[in-house]
């Protein structure tokens, strides 16, 4: 049983914190790595840090997880929360999320979606985005496109 899963035993689906590490994937095209979850929303890969774990430590492991690629070097981009960040989900759990964002331009391996939590797994150039990329994803990207392409 995971952290996650502990505290909901115990608190119910009263609103929780979640640490939620990400990794903006982008290749020598300057083209951003996307993920498709089971719910058919394009994002960028990550997940809920584990208790004991770094949050570079957990990036690193969910994109490990999900896609099957290794992590050479993170830089941190943003931290991001409040009510923009705020889920329900359908069986009535709620999160806020903490997105502690990394940018990555040094990996290896070859794409590998898990089938369970990433069906599929594509680059996409920062202005050209799919049109079920999450809202406040997509926002960010395309608010911040020039200044992505210019860190690499």
């Amino acid at each position: 049983m995971g952290y996650i899963e502990m505290l909901r035993g115990q608190v119910g689906d009263a609103p929780l914190i979640l640490v939620r590490p990400s990794v903006m994937i982008v290749n020598d095209k300057c083209e951003i790595l996307l993920v498709r979850h089971m719910d058919n929303t394009w994002g960028v890969p990550g997940g809920i840090m584990e208790l004991g774990e770094t949050v570079e430590e957990s990036a690193r492991r969910e994109v490990r997880e999900e896609i099957g690629i290794e992590i050479k070097k993170m830089q941190l981009y943003g931290v991001f929360s409040g009510d923009q960040l705020y889920a329900k989900l359908r069986n009535g759990d709620e999160y806020y999320n903490v997105v502690i964002g990394y940018i990555c331009t040094e990996y290896e391996g070859e794409l590998n979606p898990d089938g369970v939590e990433v069906l599929e797994a594509r680059f996409y150039h920062p202005t050209e985005l799919p049109e079920s990329t999450d809202p406040y994803i997509k926002r960010k990207i395309e608010e911040n496109a020039h200044d992505l392409i210019s860190l690499l």
